[in-house]
Protein backbone atom coordinates (compact mmCIF):
# COMPACT_ATOMS: atom_id res chain seq x y z
CA UNK A 1 0.00 0.00 0.00
CA UNK A 2 1.68 3.31 -1.07
CA UNK A 3 -0.54 5.60 1.56
CA UNK A 4 0.43 4.08 4.72
CA UNK A 5 4.23 5.46 3.96
CA UNK A 6 2.69 9.03 2.71
CA UNK A 7 0.37 8.93 5.84
CA UNK A 8 3.37 8.34 7.95
CA UNK A 9 5.86 10.90 6.24
CA UNK A 10 3.18 13.73 6.53
CA UNK A 11 2.43 12.81 10.58
CA UNK A 12 6.09 12.34 11.05
CA UNK A 13 6.61 16.12 8.91
CA UNK A 14 3.99 17.72 10.58
CA UNK A 15 4.95 16.64 14.58
CA UNK A 16 8.93 17.89 13.45
CA UNK A 17 7.07 20.94 12.44
CA UNK A 18 5.09 21.68 15.48
CA UNK A 19 7.63 20.44 18.00
CA UNK A 20 10.11 23.21 16.80
CA UNK A 21 7.62 26.14 16.92
CA UNK A 22 7.89 27.97 20.09
CA UNK A 23 5.32 29.56 22.01
CA UNK A 24 4.88 33.47 22.71
CA UNK A 25 1.91 33.04 25.14
CA UNK A 26 4.27 34.16 27.95
CA UNK A 27 5.54 37.06 26.01
CA UNK A 28 1.86 38.12 25.32
CA UNK A 29 1.12 37.47 29.01
CA UNK A 30 3.14 39.77 30.25
CA UNK A 31 1.94 42.54 28.36
CA UNK A 32 -1.72 41.80 28.36
CA UNK A 33 -3.40 44.80 28.71
CA UNK A 34 -0.91 47.61 28.68
CA UNK A 35 -2.64 49.19 25.51
CA UNK A 36 -5.88 49.72 27.41
CA UNK A 37 -3.99 50.96 30.23
CA UNK A 38 -2.14 53.46 28.52
CA UNK A 39 -5.25 54.94 26.48
CA UNK A 40 -6.96 55.30 29.73
CA UNK A 41 -4.28 57.02 31.25
CA UNK A 42 -3.51 59.66 28.39
CA UNK A 43 -7.26 60.40 27.60
CA UNK A 44 -7.28 61.36 31.69
CA UNK A 45 -6.66 65.05 31.48
CA UNK A 46 -6.59 65.63 35.73
CA UNK A 47 -6.51 62.62 37.48
CA UNK A 48 -7.04 64.53 40.90
CA UNK A 49 -10.56 65.87 39.83
CA UNK A 50 -12.51 63.72 42.29
CA UNK A 51 -10.34 65.24 45.35
CA UNK A 52 -11.94 68.63 44.09
CA UNK A 53 -15.24 69.79 45.72
CA UNK A 54 -16.01 73.05 44.17
CA UNK A 55 -19.03 73.30 42.95
CA UNK A 56 -19.90 73.42 39.46
CA UNK A 57 -21.03 76.86 37.64
CA UNK A 58 -22.32 77.90 34.54
CA UNK A 59 -26.17 77.33 34.07
CA UNK A 60 -28.82 78.09 36.54
CA UNK A 61 -31.03 75.24 37.53
CA UNK A 62 -33.88 76.09 35.00
CA UNK A 63 -31.76 77.34 31.95
CA UNK A 64 -30.48 73.91 32.87
CA UNK A 65 -33.52 71.92 32.48
CA UNK A 66 -34.85 73.81 29.91
CA UNK A 67 -31.71 73.34 27.71
CA UNK A 68 -32.53 69.65 28.10
CA UNK A 69 -35.91 69.72 27.76
CA UNK A 70 -35.55 71.52 23.91
CA UNK A 71 -32.46 68.26 23.47
CA UNK A 72 -35.23 66.10 24.78
CA UNK A 73 -38.04 67.73 21.83
CA UNK A 74 -35.97 67.43 19.02
CA UNK A 75 -35.84 64.00 18.82
CA UNK A 76 -39.30 63.61 19.08
CA UNK A 77 -40.24 65.49 16.17
CA UNK A 78 -41.04 63.15 13.07
CA UNK A 79 -38.89 63.85 10.13
CA UNK A 80 -40.56 65.23 6.87
CA UNK A 81 -41.66 62.71 4.56
CA UNK A 82 -40.14 63.68 1.38
CA UNK A 83 -41.39 62.26 -1.90
CA UNK A 84 -39.85 61.79 -4.91
CA UNK A 85 -41.73 61.04 -8.56
CA UNK A 86 -39.83 60.23 -11.64
CA UNK A 87 -41.66 60.23 -14.81
CA UNK A 88 -40.69 58.59 -17.55
CA UNK A 89 -41.83 58.94 -21.20
CA UNK A 90 -45.65 61.21 -21.32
Amino acid sequence: MKTTPIFVTATLVSLFMAGGMSTTTPNYDKRYGEAVRTAVAQQTINPDASKNTDPVTGLDGKAAEQTINNYDKSFSKPEKNTTLSISVGD
